[in-house]
């Protein structure tokens, strides 16, 4: 009977098992409507790792507790509508706090778009889930009122 042995054992010609672990993602949604039978609906996978992306890009930093660095802080680009930034500034600050604050996400390609004759500012995001290697895309509109 011979032996088997594995890759880092030098035969390179076997190759171990590996299996993957698939993780379902789950979270409240965040509209509470409320289920027939009193219960608040769900989202699961995707939809609740978008849902995540979205709340940390419209939070501002200092609005979580013990947190301060927290958030995408989009409303601070849309109070200086100025030359003091550009597109480039906002993409930056949309990859960092998605890479910081969501494990789950993976970002691939960020786009923004200043209006300042509009007082807006709109930010397209395209992320992987690691988890499922699915691919999703949110848009965050943001308008200043006077």
């Amino acid at each position: 009977m011979a032996k088997v042995f594995s890759v880092e054992d030098g035969n390179i010609s076997n190759v171990p098992l590996t299996s993957g672990i698939t993780r379902a993602y789950k979270d409240i949604d965040l509209s509470f409507t409320p289920k027939a039978a009193g219960d608040l609906y769900k989202k699961t996978d995707a939809a609740a790792v978008k849902q995540a992306v979205k709340n940390i890009l419209l939070t501002n930093r200092g609005e979580k507790p013990f947190l301060p660095k927290y958030g995408g802080n989009l409303n601070d680009f849309l109070f200086n509508l100025s030359s003091e930034f550009d597109e480039f500034d906002i993409e930056e600050a949309v990859h960092l706090a998605i890479n910081n604050y969501e494990p789950r996400a993976k970002v691939l390609q960020v786009r923004s778009n200043i209006q300042p004759e509009k007082n807006s500012i709109s930010v397209e995001v395209k992320f992987q889930i690691i988890s499922t290697s699915e691919v999703e895309t949110t848009t965050i509109s943001l308008t200043r009122l006077r």
